[in-house]
């Protein structure tokens, strides 16, 4: 597709957007929870079919030496489809805010003013891997009352092709408009940068993928962008804390899934429980092939619990607490702000919460960060002052979902300020207008 093609071939897609947007906002929430429904039965009937179309996908990214993480991503499970059902079924349950009116009052000339929830009318998303994130963006799209023109990573084609059809066909078997959910068919690079420069069919975009591309289009984009750039996810271990609590909780912050943005990277531990603490998670870490790039104090708390492996050998085998020593790195400057989206992680010993507030809000990319502590003062302290989207005590950062949070599903995370901040679900895709109300008052 030639770069004329392409720019007709967007336009026609932001035009119908457009049009369907008016019959999306005022759907009933009867109607769009239908589809929604729908959608969630299309995906469990049709599981074998999807993974067919994904295998396709993994095959191409296993050819071209994808890191392992990587194609993780792109892995369209019995399990990722039946979250992606049950996000569908949660997002049907929950209540219509559409048309919501809140903060009514009445001022002194008489008029009550107020403010009413509506939809944005046309977000663009653009996403890498995670085929998922087709259903959920589309899943939100229909219970706001928005339009959406989603396009995919080329990694993901086929998938991404294959939950689309099924979204369209729900919407049409609850009657909305199947052009209110459009995939952009092509992978040519050229259809991101029409998509992100159209204010006349798009209100926002939503970019969802690496560094590069969120930056490429927070730098071009000619509407509005909900971003956040990576997820360095901090996990601050302090004094005092349960340490058993503290254990499991940090090996399920970083280990459960090692791509995710809400993983953790950079664990930060107090000093006064760092020789009880450090040596528990460490064997832990070495066990599950970690890689710990240290500070020297945790480095040598590490190392001096486990038998040395000469330089250049393989490590050894694990044995109750000990950890290999090439699986301790000196951490560099770089690894404090690193998304290591990989077995690595960053730790360093803190003197206590003062220098763990100070590291975090200096190297956190303000996407989620935790603190396991028994001090209830410790843990109101690192609420209100760590500046991130998601703070979190005695839990795990992978909690940072949309699903998790009781959003239904979540398009993405935003560290941004203004609108929305956090994980991204119905709300985040709203927007609030001013109603007044009055009975003949004028002003004077």
């Amino acid at each position: 597709m030639n770069a004329l093609n392409v720019t007709d071939y967007m336009q026609t897609l932001g035009l119908q957007a457009k049009t369907a947007s008016a019959l999306m906002a005022r759907a009933p929430a009867a109607i769009k929870n239908k589809a929604l429904k729908a959608l969630a039965r299309l995906l469990r009937e049709q599981t074998d079919a999807l993974q067919t179309d994904n295998a396709r996908d993994l095959e191409r990214a296993i050819a071209a030496g994808l890191e392992a993480p990587m194609v993780d991503r792109l892995r369209l499970t019995p399990k990722v489809l039946e979250t992606c059902a049950q996000g569908c079924e949660q997002l049907a349950a929950m209540p219509d805010v559409i048309g919501e009116i809140i903060g009514m009052k009445q001022q002194p000339s008489g008029i009550r003013v107020g403010q009413m929830r509506v939809p944005i009318g046309v977000f663009g998303m653009i996403y890498e891997s995670r085929p998922n994130v087709t259903i959920e963006a589309a899943s939100l799209s229909i219970k706001s009352g928005n339009a959406c023109i989603l396009r995919g990573g080329s990694e993901a084609i086929d998938s991404n092709k294959a939950l689309a059809r099924l979204v369209q066909q729900a919407l049409a078997e609850a009657g909305l408009p199947q052009e209110a959910v459009q995939l952009v068919q092509t992978t040519d690079r050229e259809a991101v940068g029409q998509l992100i420069a159209m204010p006349a069919f798009v209100d926002v975009i939503i970019p969802r993928g690496g560094k590069g591309l969120i930056e490429r289009i927070s730098r071009d984009a000619k509407v509005p962008v909900i971003k956040h750039l990576d997820g360095n996810c901090h996990t601050y271990v302090d004094d005092p804390c349960d340490i058993a609590l503290a254990v499991r909780v940090t090996d399920n912050a970083k280990t459960s899934k090692y791509s995710p943005c809400n993983a953790t990277e950079s664990l930060l531990v107090a000093r006064g429980v760092a020789a009880e603490f450090l040596p528990q998670i460490g064997a832990i870490f070495a066990a599950k092939g970690v890689e710990m790039r240290c500070d020297a104090e945790a480095a040598q708390i590490l190392r001096s619990n486990q038998p040395l492996t000469p330089a250049g050998q393989a490590p050894v085998a694990i044995e109750s607490g000990a950890i290999a020593a090439p699986q301790i790195v000196e951490a560099v400057e770089s690894d404090w702000s690193e998304e290591y989206l990989a077995p690595v992680i960053s730790i360093k010993v803190v003197a206590g919460l003062d220098e763990a507030i100070a590291h975090i809000n200096h190297y956190s990319s303000h996407h989620t960060d935790a603190i396991l502590t028994t001090h209830h003062v410790h843990a109101q302290r690192f609420l209100r002052e760590v500046d991130s989207s998601s703070v979190m005590v005695n839990t795990s950062t992978r909690f940072a979902d949309g699903f998790e949070y009781g959003l239904g599903a979540e398009i993405g995370i935003s560290t941004d300020k203004f609108h929305a901040r956090g994980p991204v679900g119905i709300e985040g895709l709203t927007s609030l207008k001013y109603v007044v109300l009055g009975e003949g008052e004028v002003r004077g």
